[in-house]
């Protein structure tokens, strides 16, 4: 039976065979190999947030003003030049832009349109080379799909693809391999095309987590997700930080909209998220830099033996950035960090975090 099993899974004819060789010889990766760094093409001050070959998003409830947002990471794109708080450069031939809009009119996706070209200080009065802006709100996720699919393979030039309403791209977003297939498809893309996608995704009305199980994908295979929600204070201001980022995290900032209808930043703006505010957010919405800083206080340098022990030590870990859990909790928590986003490392009944990864030294209270 088991045989059986197996043998579904190996070519059935001479063409598969020939392919599979091809696939495994093109995957192979040798230590004779050289690679190049991917490009870094938009920073937030210093912190890098997107690079060639990967993908990103960005998320918030409604009436956050996301899509403001949007509109300034690609006017910086266009003007390779700093908008708010971006910083792009698009290398030479990368410099073109497909900004793929799901769920507004033809009317409301002009006016982002525009509002971009205002930004980037280019002429309204005249098509820009190298934007590409296209409304797919009246079909269905499969075509939407093709679409973009069918633009990538007949345009060149295009650096940065936004994907305004990826929830669109797919008919369940609660459907486990539905989104599988969307966010593989990402990778795809931005791998094949040697370009950056950025997705937008709505955040869950009743809480803080990012919608449906696309939302989890992306949290755990994006380069960064970007979160923009309403000052507590002052609805007018929206403030933009990071939920997820592989590089160094960088400090909020925020924006409001001013007379013309662009968002406008605004100087010396202090958050009133502080670290006591994180123990409202889920394991998954700690970003990396606050997993690695509540790690490297459980762990001070040292592996850990021993189930109860690491459990007890994650406990203190997390507290001390203010993620306050219970036992049941920082177990689940532990099952995330071995294996969601594997920074925990388990050898027999040993747990190892950062470069440590031998025997010496293990915390063991029983020694």
């Amino acid at each position: 039976m088991e045989n059986e099993i197996r043998n579904d899974f190996l070519p059935v004819n001479e063409t598969e065979e020939m392919n599979l060789s091809k696939i495994l010889d093109d995957a192979l990766i040798k230590a004779t190999d050289t690679y190049k760094t991917p490009p870094q093409i938009i920073w937030i001050d210093n912190s890098t947030i997107a690079t060639l070959g990967n993908f990103s998003a960005s998320t918030g409830k409604a009436k956050s003003k996301k899509t403001f947002n949007i509109s300034a990471i690609v006017a910086a794109a266009l003007a390779n030049g700093k908008v708010l708080n971006y910083r792009a450069q698009l290398p030479e031939g990368k410099r073109r832009v497909l900004y793929v809009d799901t769920e507004q009119s033809r009317f409301h996706c002009h006016n982002v349109l525009e509002r971009i070209l205002k930004l980037a200080g280019l002429p309204t009065t005249m098509d820009n080379e190298n934007l590409d802006f296209i409304g797919l709100r009246e079909y269905s996720p499969k075509i939407r799909l093709q679409v973009v699919d069918y633009a990538l393979r007949k345009n060149n030039g295009y650096g940065l693809v936004i994907i305004d309403g990826i929830r669109d791209m797919m008919l369940d977003i609660n459907n486990a391999s539905e989104s599988v297939c969307l966010i593989n498809t990402l990778m795809k893309w931005s791998s094949v095309y040697d370009i950056h996608i950025h997705c937008v995704l709505h955040l869950n009305k009743g809480d803080d987590n990012v919608r449906g199980h696309i939302g989890t994908e992306l949290n755990n295979k994006a380069e960064t997700v970007l979160v923009i929600s309403k000052d507590s204070k002052d609805a007018n201001i929206s403030e933009v930080r990071a939920l997820q980022i592989r590089d160094k995290d960088f400090p909020p900032f925020a924006f409001r909209i001013d007379e013309d209808g662009l968002p406008e930043m605004i100087e010396d703006y202090h958050s009133e998220k502080s670290v006591k505010s994180v123990s409202s957010l889920g394991v998954e919405q700690l970003s990396m830099e606050q997993h690695r800083e509540a790690l490297e206080n459980a762990f001070q340098g040292k592996p850990i033996k021993g189930y109860e022990n690491v459990i007890n030590a994650l406990i203190k870990g997390y507290a001390g950035i203010g993620y306050i859990r219970k036992r049941s909790a920082v177990a689940k928590m532990l099952t995330f960090l071995l294996s969601d986003v594997k920074l925990i490392v388990k050898r027999d009944k040993v747990y190892h975090y950062g470069e440590d990864k031998t025997d010496r030294e293990i915390f063991d209270p029983d020694r």
